[in-house]
């Protein structure tokens, strides 16, 4: 812990150590406290801690991140897995349960880790899953190819393009959703390394993505069909809004582990 010079607590630097050993040098907790000696390349322990050190994400710098039990690819093409986000796709789950099939749209996609997911653990359902970067798209697939997740990827703007699909039986998202003001009060870890288009929106539109994701659903899902998306957890009533007056109907903004809102969910009106 000695090398490791960034402004966290004791505990975070510590779960960072050991995620470096456990990942990189097969080290777990239990070999760590019993004083086990072990040989680790210097050279190689020397690079992480600079890395680190320059506040780089530690999943960056290893190369792969958790997410749902499973171990996804990421790069700082795409944006790290948080575990807020697991929520989600547990909601997916629960609604359709293991043997129903169901057609569904990841949108933004990133490390694909939602719409893979989803796709394991549906596994009667079809999965298409988009985004606007080439990269994080590149990311996405070597991702499915990884796990063997049957996913389509494609690559769309929400913002600027209609929806290709149609009767899709659910759509889900986690857009950016973080205004740009806050950006300086972001830890460097995420400000300075995290893609910035997939995490900041406008000040002045903050909630441009559930608007055109929620105009744009309509056309796409079938009568009954879910829309699932994650949300900043000061918008909650805001985003129901724009849900709302879309037509859609249920609407139900749900918490994350932590007690703050953070998953809006919404059912297409029948007609």
């Amino acid at each position: 812990l000695r090398g490791l010079t960034i402004e966290e607590s004791q505990a975070e630097k510590e779960a960072i150590v050991m995620r470096v050993l456990e990942t990189k040098w097969k080290l777990s907790r239990a070999m760590v406290m019993t004083g086990r000696t072990v040989t680790i390349e210097g050279a190689d322990l020397n690079e992480i801690l600079e890395r680190l050190n320059q506040y780089e994400p530690v999943q960056y710098v290893l190369g792969e991140a958790s997410f749902f039990g499973r171990t996804f690819s990421v790069d700082p093409a795409v944006l790290i897995p948080r575990p807020e986000t697991e929520g989600l796709v547990k909601l997916v789950v629960e609604h359709f349960g293991g043997s129903k099939a169901a057609t569904i749209l990841d949108i933004g996609t990133g490390s694909g880790c939602i719409g893979i997911t989803l796709a394991l653990e549906l596994p009667f359902s079809k999965v298409h899953a988009t985004d606007i970067s080439p990269a994080a798209l590149w990311v996405a697939k070597s991702n499915a190819e990884q796990l063997h997740a049957e996913v389509q990827f494609h690559r769309h703007n929400i913002l600027t393009e209609a929806i290709p699909f149609e009767n899709l039986d659910a759509i889900v998202s986690n857009p950016p959703y973080i205004p740009e003001h806050e950006k300086a009060s972001l830890k460097p870890n995420v400000r300075e390394y995290e893609p910035s288009e997939a995490l900041f929106v406008p000040d002045t539109t903050p909630l441009l993505f559930y608007q055109a994701t929620a105009t744009k659903a309509k056309a796409s899902l079938r009568p009954g069909g879910l829309l699932l998306v994650e949300i900043n957890d000061h918008s909650g009533a805001e985003t129901v809004r724009i849900v709302q007056d879309q037509g859609f109907h249920d609407v139900q903004v749900g918490k994350d582990f932590f007690g703050k809102d953070r998953f809006v969910k919404a059912t297409r009106s029948l007609t």
